[in-house]
């Protein structure tokens, strides 16, 4: 059970001590149920990029402080120097806050997640920084004096606005995926060709470059796609292709199916169109930008 250690921290007591107990043929130290003290939190530490919906992100871990503190306790299984591969689950460790109430522990969780780095690959420490300073999960105080919240189970899926930026390792985000690309077509040797050009590219003269607009996160995980291509959105395993050279798609159709750090993402066409150029095989392994097919 990942999450054992809230049990132990909330009843005071070494759960894998006592499995150990067991299989040596010994009694449990304990022979009625504890009776909860605190409140405590458990934070996955998990290998994934919340900017990007979530894709999961192997790479190299190049920095790694754990925080420290009353009622902080990380349980890991990754140092520094480490490499996590796709071929792995995503979780790095968890990071269990206890306090004496629930407000005392989400105050110590916040300290806490500031506190904790991990650099060279994304990890979903932002979007827990980002909920746990949320109003809707830190609720409030009814005249009843009973808590009341604003969160339930799909809450994260449905009303919460995801405004954490991908992750970059310290690169620049490029400006052009702020604005939807746009389609023209052009003469090319007596043929009429479409193209694909920046959504920010000014086409009434001179070709300069309207102003930036502000930057918006846009949720979910989709495939990164310039023009025809489909490209491959993390590095994985592609585990399954659900299309033919010659197939007709849909937008939103599904066209490969890759697995990373034991999860299946699913990739979909970002246009109506005929599938050409097929190059993802199943078992083949690729890297984040690497071009599956081409929808013309």
């Amino acid at each position: 059970q990942v999450e054992h250690p809230v049990t132990e921290e909330t009843a005071g007591i070494d759960l894998v001590r006592q499995q150990f107990r067991i299989a040596e043929g010994k009694a449990l130290e304990f022979t009625e149920d504890p009776a909860p003290r605190g409140h405590s939190f458990e934070f996955r530490i998990n290998g994934e990029d919340a900017g990007r919906g979530f894709l999961p992100a192997p790479g190299p871990v190049s920095v790694y402080r754990e925080p420290t503190g009353p009622g902080v306790r990380v349980d890991s299984g990754v140092r520094e120097g480490d490499v996590i591969g796709g071929q792995f689950d995503s979780m790095l460790a968890k990071l269990i806050v206890t306090g004496e109430n629930r407000t005392q522990a989400l105050e110590r969780a916040r300290r806490a997640l500031a506190e904790f780095e991990v650099g060279g690959l994304a990890t979903v420490i932002p979007f827990h920084r980002a909920i746990v300073s949320d109003p809707a999960f830190i609720g409030s105080m009814g005249a009843d004096g009973v808590e009341k919240f604003d969160v339930y189970t799909k809450w994260i899926e449905t009303d919460w606005e995801n405004t954490i930026e991908p992750f970059t390792g310290g690169e620049p985000i490029d400006d052009e995926d702020d604005a939807p690309r746009q389609k023209v077509v052009v003469e090319v040797g007596g043929r009429r060709v479409e193209v694909s050009l920046p959504g920010d590219l000014n086409l009434g003269g001179g070709g300069t470059r309207r102003k930036p607009k502000a930057r918006t996160r846009k949720k979910g995980g989709a495939a990164a796609a310039s023009g025809d291509a489909v490209t491959a959105p993390m590095q994985g395993t592609v585990v399954k292709v659900a299309v033919e050279e010659g197939a007709t798609v849909e937008e939103g159709d599904l066209v490969v199916v890759l697995e990373a750090m034991k999860m299946e993402n699913p990739v979909t066409a970002h246009k109506a169109g005929t599938v050409t150029g097929l190059a993802a095989e199943a078992g083949a392994a690729v890297t984040q930008g690497t071009v599956l097919l081409e929808i013309k």
